[in-house]
């Protein structure tokens, strides 16, 4: 099954760039255009110059933010600002975050993991991807050789591998304790001695590894090794990718939901919206005084809450004063509509029924504008999903829960896959406190 191994990790030398906390971010999925300036002013090292450059008005082919993102790299490795390590190790981390009224700790092992095709079964997705953004992530990688970002991927861990690696963390000197701009803490330990890596490869070699997070970096990742031609010898680093492995049990996995808004709804079909619905839905509204309206979404969320797993779905739409609340009127709908199109397993899932059901037929969306990340947006935050519609600047958003972990493993363990971006788990693995170089040897 998996295959991984410790690698020579590039870091950053902090006697160069000053505190780490200043030069790490989220991946660049959840970096926002204010947060991208706030990274580049936080420090002139921080990594978002390499995974989220800014764009100019006068990028060329040879000017632009992934060439840019090469020069940094090259510079910063000939400073000494960037480092790699002289031996090969694990490096696991733990994370400590605030999550409703506890603190919780989660840990992750960062090693590289040997490139398999999804129909190999041994490393499974459980999402779609958006072809524009694959593409980018490509260029980045072409023109810096370099993975900077661990994805993020689960295992089932009955034999409580996160024990041993609690014991390691109180027998070894951490190489690393911050607090990041959110006021998280990240601690990182290497692993380098013999008896510690031959277990870990061993455990691994039997387990199949889910993808959480950073399925457009795991496609990327195989596009560049198919691009780098037929005869790769086994070992080069481009049959790898960079992991961050996490337990499947680990009480620091959350999944947050991933409401969706959407921009270019035209008024009329906003309008017919919930008439149309009312064919396969039953239908509840909420109406709300303008001043009332926060209050309003949190008796909404109350109703969404409640029974996960009734499936049902929030709306709200700019230039009204209501939540609508949608529920399937019978769970066959969709195998009716869609016969033999949906397969059981995700048909009844809410990200389903929204992006078929009521993106494609109610709203007459085709699959090209679904592949379009440019017009709908995500957040894990329904107040700030209503707002973004107050605002104007989407049109309508959809409020959903989130899928429960078993759901998402059987999605993937079918070799099926959700739509897009229909899971959020919490929080991100930081980039920028381990790289992994794919130059030849």
């Amino acid at each position: 099954m998996a295959e991984i191994q410790p690698f020579k990790a590039v870091r950053f030398n902090s006697a160069k760039v000053g505190p780490l906390a200043d030069v790490i971010t989220p991946p660049f999925d959840v970096i926002s255009e204010t947060d991208q300036l706030r990274f580049y002013e936080r420090s002139p090292y921080n990594v978002v110059r390499l995974i989220w450059g800014k764009k100019t008005a006068y990028d060329t082919r040879g000017n632009n933010p992934h060439r840019r993102a090469a020069d940094y790299l090259r510079q910063w490795m000939q400073d000494g600002v960037l480092q790699q390590d002289s031996e090969e190790a694990f490096y696991l981390t733990t994370l400590e975050f605030p999550h409703e009224d506890t603190r919780l700790t989660r840990y992750g092992l960062i090693g590289r993991v040997e490139l398999t095709n999804f129909s190999d079964g041994i490393v499974v997705p459980h999402e779609k991807t958006f072809t524009n953004v694959k593409s980018e992530r490509l260029g980045l990688i072409k023109a810096c050789r370099t993975n900077f970002s661990p994805i993020f991927s689960l295992f089932d861990d009955p034999d409580d591998l996160v024990g041993d690696w609690a014991e390691l963390t109180t027998a070894l000197k951490d190489e690393l304790d911050i607090v990041d701009h959110n006021g998280w803490r990240h601690r990182m330990w290497r692993l380098t001695a013999k008896d510690p890596i031959a277990r870990t490869i061993r455990y691994f070699q039997g387990k199949r590894l889910y993808i959480a997070d950073g399925h457009h970096r795991y496609e990327t990742a195989l596009n560049y090794r198919n691009s780098q031609g037929d005869h790769l010898p086994q070992n080069h680093p481009a049959n790898y990718t960079m992991m961050y492995l996490c337990s499947m049990r680990d009480p620091g996995l959350i999944i947050l939901p991933a409401h969706r808004m959407l921009k270019d709804v035209s008024r009329s079909v906003l309008e017919s919206l919930v008439d149309r619905a009312r064919n396969f839905f039953d239908v509840t509204t909420l109406p709300f005084a303008e001043d009332r309206r926060d209050r309003a979404l949190i008796e909404l969320m109350s109703i969404l809450q409640t029974d996960p797993s009734a499936g049902r779905i929030g709306v709200f739409m700019k230039r009204s004063r209501q939540f609508v609340i949608l529920k399937l009127k019978r769970p066959e709908i969709m195998q009716q509509l869609f016969p033999g199109e949906i397969p059981e397993a995700i048909g009844l899932l809410d990200v389903t029924v929204l992006s078929r059901l009521i993106f494609m037929e109610l709203l007459g969306f085709d699959r090209s504008r679904l592949d379009n990340e440019k017009l709908i947006g995500y957040t894990t935050a329904a107040k700030e999903a209503v707002e973004s519609v107050v605002r104007g600047d989407y049109d309508i958003t959809f409020i959903l829960n989130p899928p429960r972990l078993r759901q998402v493993c059987d999605v993937a363990d079918r070799g099926l896959v959700m739509p897009r971006k229909a899971t959020y788990f919490f929080p991100k693995v930081i980039t920028g406190l381990v790289m992994n170089p794919l130059q030849g040897p």
